[in-house]
C-alpha cells in the first residue's frame, strides 16, 4: 500500500478526490473551502476584538484550522514517511532551461538553488520570497480569496466572480512565469 503512496497519482483520481471535497463540505455543514481565510481566523483568535475586521465569532470557522494543520500533516508524512528515494525526473528541454537560471540540482521535489537558506538570504531570494508574499496576500485580499477558495469552491457553486478571479490568477502566472520570472532569475 505505502509504494502505491509513493509514487504520483494519475490527475483524474487526485482531481476527482479534491472535487469531492466541495459538495462533501456542502453537505456536511454549509462550508466553505478556501486556505486564504485562515489567516483571518488566526489573526481573529490572536488579536483583540477591538480591531472590526476581526470582530466576529471566529470559533465557528475552527474546522478550517484543522484543515490547514491536517495540509501540514500530509506534508510532513508525504516528505518523510512516504518520500521516494530516486531523484526527480526532469524533461531534458527543462533541465536545459533550468540551467539557463542556474539551477542543477534535483535531489529533491524543490530545487536547493531556489528554496535554501543561502538562497533565501540572496536578492534574487528576497525578491521572491518577500516580494511574491506580499503580492500573493495581497492579490488575495484584493480578490475576495485564494486560487483554491474560487477555483475549487467558487466555480463548483457557479459564481461568477470566482470564475473571473481564476481568469485572472491564471494571466498572472503565466505572465509572471514566462516574462517576469526569466528576469528575476537573472539577478
Amino acid at each position: 500500500m505505502t509504494e502505491l503512496l509513493k509514487q504520483p497519482w494519475p490527475w483524474y483520481v487526485a482531481g476527482a478526490l479534491i472535487g469531492l471535497v466541495v459538495p462533501a463540505l456542502l453537505i456536511l455543514g454549509n462550508k466553505h473551502f478556501g486556505i486564504s481565510a485562515n489567516l483571518r481566523h488566526a489573526c481573529a483568535a490572536c488579536f483583540p476584538a477591538n480591531i472590526p475586521f476581526f470582530k466576529y465569532d471566529w470559533k465557528k470557522e475552527a474546522w478550517n484550522l484543522f484543515f490547514v494543520g491536517g495540509i501540514l500533516a500530509g506534508g510532513l508524512i508525504a516528505s518523510t514517511v512516504l518520500a521516494n528515494p530516486d531523484p526527480i525526473v526532469v524533461n531534458p528541454k527543462l533541465v536545459n532551461e533550468l540551467a539557463g537560471y542556474g539551477i542543477h540540482d534535483y535531489s529533491n521535489m524543490v530545487p536547493k538553488e531556489i528554496i535554501s537558506w543561502e538562497a533565501l538570504l540572496s536578492w534574487r531570494g528576497l525578491v521572491m520570497m518577500i516580494g511574491g508574499g506580499f503580492l500573493v496576500g495581497f492579490g488575495t485580499r484584493y480578490a475576495g480569496g485564494c486560487t483554491s477558495g474560487h477555483s475549487i469552491m467558487g466555480i463548483s457553486t457557479f459564481q461568477l466572480p470566482s470564475v473571473v478571479a481564476t481568469c485572472c490568477f491564471m494571466i498572472g502566472g503565466f505572465i509572471m512565469a514566462n516574462l517576469i520570472l526569466p528576469h528575476i532569475m537573472q539577478l
